[in-house]
């Protein structure tokens, strides 16, 4: 990858300059019809409207420089192209390819990888189908008709976001359940709840080595065994594999027809248009899991042909970068006015935090500036009854990105017309504030608060699959800028390694540090 240093670029000074005064501007003066018109864009059923964030027109410009002097562009082209950007793996990054069409593929050089897509594609449709149709029997003859999904980050959130939100088009016979900790009681409750003659569980993990998933598996065939007194439940049809090493999933017992491939260049958090996205299909319909990569696939497109200051991923980048670089902002609230978009922001903090929370560069180098912010978020109305003073009042700067529905088919006009009037409302009072010399301090506020208000023309599966892709390419936009590989994880491994320790030989624990040892005697393990 090229190396590049934002803080060595032509624009960074100048943009310096202007942060150290911005926060004196009135942009409550500069909020006409105009600004709004020029501040927003429109993408792939996305309405972007960023006309409430502390920039000028100078400092648009200066940051679409900074991505333009950037090797951003021949960063998109490696990342379509299949290149190997993920350099500390040696592996390249294709989720673009999962919903990629055959000719996008043939035109980047990726033509061989068709086929095995599209062979992905038909297994998700033909288990999905048969689990929807009734057709997928449990050992006693009976439909199923609960499925658990059993994984953890990557391979629970995105799905469960997804099936959450599309609640609209969901089966009105199958229900999916979603268990991800290593936590005991969620997963006895809800195998309290189900029976195992209608349950089919879907193990997925990437590695098939995840120790909270294949614990919880090992739970759940317990279950069967006590419950249908089967020998192998592994083997049975209660049980399915999605994975990017079927070896293992063989080994633990699931046959080779009941496994469902992903390869090893998708990545976790990136892995819900893959056939991890199988409760998607199931939950929603294979035709809608399908418009979902469609409504990615379409911005994709717009990210990769448009010019930066008409690009929105590569326009919340550049405001992202503004803030955390030169206003000293460290975290960003994320607040969905749709409660079927509740899980949006513990999505995000899993694609921006383990993507860009990094401190060295390609090349192994410290950073020279801050990197990922502290991503966090509720669905309003309720987070205005939660955080939003500290929003509105606090000490720190916090910019916000509201979400929202223009037509929802779920809810009822009283109730949707409100929501959308709190959401408008709480984003002008950010930026408006109230000074009044009649009011004492406290029933002052002190405006000046940015955030951007995304619509999204209707909650369908082409929306939703644009949303997602549009968090993808901002990340993937800012990672570029940073100079930081936005596609390994490697902070995730030193606690499981300790944890793999302790649990081996919790007894002997003169590595650890005395707090550590005076816990585990306290546990008395």
């Amino acid at each position: 990858m090229e190396e590049f240093k934002i803080t060595q670029a032509g624009q960074w000074p100048r943009l310096k300059s202007i942060a150290a005064e911005i926060r004196d501007t009135n942009f409550r003066e500069l909020l006409d019809s105009e600004r709004a018109a020029r501040y927003r864009l429109e993408a792939a059923g996305l309405y972007l409207d960023y006309s409430r964030n502390l920039v000028t027109d100078e400092v648009v410009e200066l940051l679409a420089g900074l991505a333009r002097e950037s090797p951003l562009a021949a960063h998109r082209e490696a990342l379509f192209r299949g290149e190997t950007i993920n350099t500390t793996e040696q592996r390249p990054v294709l989720h673009t390819a999962l919903r990629a069409a055959r000719e996008d593929l043939q035109a980047d050089g990726l033509g061989e990888l068709a086929g095995k897509i599209e062979a992905q594609l038909t297994r998700v449709r033909e288990v999905s189908e048969r689990i929807r149709a009734g057709e997928w029997l449990g050992v006693t003859g009976k439909p199923v008709r609960d499925v658990v999904n059993l994984g953890i980050g990557g391979s629970d959130l995105g799905p469960k976001l997804a099936c959450e939100a599309l609640k609209e088009f969901a089966h009105e016979r199958i229900r999916c359940h979603f268990l991800s900790n290593v936590d005991g009681e969620p997963i006895r409750s809800t195998l309290r709840g189900l029976d195992p003659e209608t349950t089919l569980v879907i193990v997925s993990s990437k590695s098939f080595t995840t120790h909270e998933t294949l614990l919880n598996a090992e739970t759940a065939a317990h279950w069967f065994k006590d419950r249908l007194g089967m020998e192998n439940p592994y083997a049975s049809p209660h049980f399915i594999a999605v994975t990017a090493a079927p070896a293992k999933a063989m080994q633990a017992g699931i046959p080779e027809d009941r496994i469902l491939l992903f390869e090893d260049w998708v990545g976790g958090r990136y892995s819900l248009w893959s056939s991890i996205g199988l409760t998607i299909a199931v939950t929603a319909g294979h035709e809608n899991f399908l418009r979902m990569l469609e409504g990615a696939r379409q911005m994709d497109i717009h990210f990769r042909s448009e010019p930066p200051v008409r690009n929105m991923p590569v326009i919340l980048a550049l405001l992202g970068i503004w803030y955390a670089n030169f206003l000293d902002a460290e975290s960003h609230a994320v607040i969905p006015y749709c409660e079927r978009l509740a899980q949006l922001p513990s999505y995000l903090q899993q694609l921006d935090m383990e993507s860009n929370g990094k401190s060295v560069t390609f090349s192994g180098e410290n950073v020279s500036q801050a990197t990922g912010p502290i991503v966090w978020g509720l669905t309003g109305t309720n987070s205005q009854h939660s955080f939003f003073q500290l929003l509105h009042q606090g000490t720190h700067l916090v910019p916000v990105d509201f979400i929202g529905i223009g037509e929802d088919g779920l809810s009822s006009p009283e109730h949707h017309r409100v929501l959308l009037a709190n959401m408008i409302a709480q984003s002008a009072a950010l930026m408006e504030g109230r000074k009044s010399g009649k009011l004492p301090p406290w029933r002052n506020f002190p405006g000046n608060r940015p955030s951007n208000v995304l619509l999204l023309d209707r909650l369908a599966p082409e929306t939703f699959g644009a949303l997602i892709a549009l968090y993808e390419h901002k990340v993937f936009v800012q990672g570029s800028l940073w100079n930081i590989n936005s596609f390994d994880q490697w902070g995730v491994e030193l606690g499981k390694e300790l944890a793999q320790r302790l649990l081996d030989d919790g007894d002997d624990a003169r590595d650890f540090d005395g707090g550590a040892r005076a816990l585990l005697d306290r546990l008395r393990w």
